[in-house]
């Protein structure tokens, strides 16, 4: 609760305005059936028409008054409701860009946009109730109650009796629906993702007719959530009629010994009146504070969602004195492991001992889950080893200020990903401050120049979002080219050629060789004519380097390198490559 109130901020004068305003209200309509009271007594049963009149206008005024401390106190608990989830969201999103990657993976995609939607709106509205609700109907149900005892004492504990018997019912219901609720919000994680990946993947779907089975995955993860809600919502349901048994109760008890006490004299006709008024009031705020109660017990499960995020502390760390400069692109790798699970005894890499000098080419090849992605993960530090150490530049990674490290180590990571905007636009992103001709000579060293030349606006085409608009070898040409726009002494392309034929993969290769000579390139592959140019080639086997070497040592001296040779070879080589 702390770490979500602490994000009212700018907000918190409007919150406490709000809070002073409502209570004003509150004070104008507890007044409202005192004067009633004595309109009746001093003014209608005595006939004196200037009482009537003079209470009459005291009436109006504070009839008036409390209407426009309402709407104030409205207008300010609509601020500061909509700017506590303005500053909630933007805080979230903040820290999420603060994440490394160990981070993100403990949190899903779905779950994280249900905490800034779903979760952020459920807490807004609460707020909001919070601040008028919940400070209107305590202070309603102190004052009337302190009236009744004014005007009647001995019928006041009637009241008491109702107040037990609504806090047992309501407080019961409230323990058994938090944790249903609780329940609800991870139900909605698994809608949302059931939504993502469809929506993502409509493609394949569609292409494996699989419209069915999806419709009836979404409809399980929906009904889930239907009964959850409809569980919760029945013990509710409850509320209504506890607490009409309770304003039943007082209407009689009072009706009936108020009857009594008119005929005894010991209490006037104005009075029994306003005691009327006063419990309606004070049972409706019974039933507000139970409607809050029920906000606050939907909105507790949001608030520990959403302060799980908050609370999550980054795992990657700038050093106190961090090095901002990158001396060359030499890489070595001192006897490193790895996990992404640090303690779980699931090792990524093992004992990786790798020592890369500055202007190299190395091609990196192995099988499915041998490591590949892992390794490079390392350089850049999107993961910490667990242990050993990688050192770029002759600087371990860990000593490095994090941004000037990824300046200067250039990936192109597996899943290629394009943003909504201009062609040069997504190509800024590797230099903000690129010259046109700049981006230009980066996409002819990508060879993407070639598809977009084609393009009726060139340069200017606006790619849809996620990158909808273009083939896959063009995206991976686009990214490549974004990459090399930062000049990078280490760039590193993992698996990034994949979708584009053999002879434009040789083709940025060569541009490479001959446009950017002393950055050192890494280049993952599952293809043997991707890397067979390298000076050095990475063999790897379960997280485990099997062999380093040229091309054609490795012909001669490693097993796992020749069956992929004789794969491919034998298999009439890649898909494109002329026979």
């Amino acid at each position: 609760m702390k770490k979500v109130l602490q994000q009212l901020k700018q907000y918190k004068r409007d919150a406490l305005s709000c809070v002073g305003l409502t209570a004003l209200e509150v004070v104008m309509e507890i007044l409202l059936p005192f004067v009633t009271a004595r309109i009746i007594d001093e003014g209608l049963e005595t006939g004196s028409l200037p009482v009537v009149y003079r209470y009459g206008v005291i009436l109006v005024v504070m009839a008036f008054l409390s209407l426009i401390f309402g709407a104030l106190a409205g207008k300010f608990a609509a601020s500061a409701s909509s700017g506590l989830s303005a500053n909630l969201r933007e805080e979230i999103y903040n820290t999420i860009q603060t994440f490394s990657f160990s981070n993100i993976d403990k949190f899903s995609v779905p779950g994280l946009v249900t905490r800034m939607t779903t979760d952020i709106t459920n807490v807004q509205n609460a707020f909001m109730m919070v601040i008028r609700v919940a400070v209107r109907s305590p202070l309603m149900l102190i004052f009337s109650y302190a009236m009744c005892l004014i005007i009647s004492p001995r019928l006041s504990a009637m009241f008491l009796i109702a107040v037990v018997f609504l806090a047992v019912v309501i407080g019961s219901i409230m323990a058994v629906t938090l944790k249903i609720f609780n329940q609800v919000f991870r139900k909605y994680d698994d809608l949302n993702a059931s939504v993502q990946e469809n929506i993502a993947a409509i493609r394949v779907v569609k292409a494996f007719v699989r419209e069915d089975y999806e419709n009836e995955k979404f409809s399980r993860a929906s009904q889930n959530l239907y009964r959850l809600f409809v569980k919760a919502e029945g013990l509710l349901a409850f509320n209504n009629p506890a607490m009409m048994l309770a304003v039943y109760f007082c209407i009689i008890s009072v009706s009936w010994f108020g009857a009594q006490y008119i005929v005894g004299g010991s209490l006037s006709t104005g009075d029994l009146t306003s005691l009327f008024s006063y419990i309606m009031s004070l049972l409706m705020s019974l039933m507000m504070l139970s409607m809050v109660v029920v906000m606050l017990s939907m909105s507790m499960a949001s608030i520990r969602r959403i302060s799980e995020v908050l609370s999550e502390t980054p795992d990657l760390h700038n050093p106190e004195n961090p090095v901002t400069e990158v001396a060359d692109g030499s890489i070595d790798f001192n006897h490193v492991s790895f996990s992404y699970k640090h303690g779980s005894g699931k090792s990524a890499l093992s004992d990786i001992d790798l020592h890369i000098r500055s202007g190299e080419t190395i091609g990196v090849i192995g099988g499915t889950g041998s490591g590949k992605s892992s390794l490079v993960n390392l350089i850049c530090r999107l993961y910490d080893v667990d242990e050993g150490s990688v050192c770029v530049g002759g600087v371990d990674v860990r000593k490095y200020d994090m941004e000037s490290l990824r300046n200067q180590v250039s990936v192109v990571l597996q899943k290629n990903t394009l943003f909504s905007g201009t062609i040069l636009e997504n190509l800024r992103w590797g230099n903000p401050e690129a010259s046109d001709e700049e981006c230009i000579e980066a996409c002819k060293e990508a060879c993407a120049d070639e598809f977009i030349d084609r393009l009726p606006d060139g340069y200017h085409t606006r790619i849809e979002r996620g990158g909808a608009n273009v083939s896959g070898g063009q995206k991976q040409r686009l990214c490549i080219a974004r990459a090399l726009l930062k000049r990078p002494k280490v760039l590193i392309l993992d698996d990034s050629t994949s979708a584009v034929d053999t002879a434009t993969d040789a083709r940025i290769r060569d541009a490479f060789a001959r446009k950017i000579p002393g950055t050192t390139k890494i280049i993952i592959a599952q293809r043997i004519s991707s890397v067979e140019g390298a000076d050095r080639i990475l063999v790897l086997d379960n997280g485990r380097i099997d062999a380093f070497d040229s091309h054609e040592n490795l012909l001669k001296n490693n097993a796992i390198y020749q069956e992929i040779y004789e794969s491919q070879v034998k298999g009439g080589g890649d898909f494109d490559q002329p026979a």
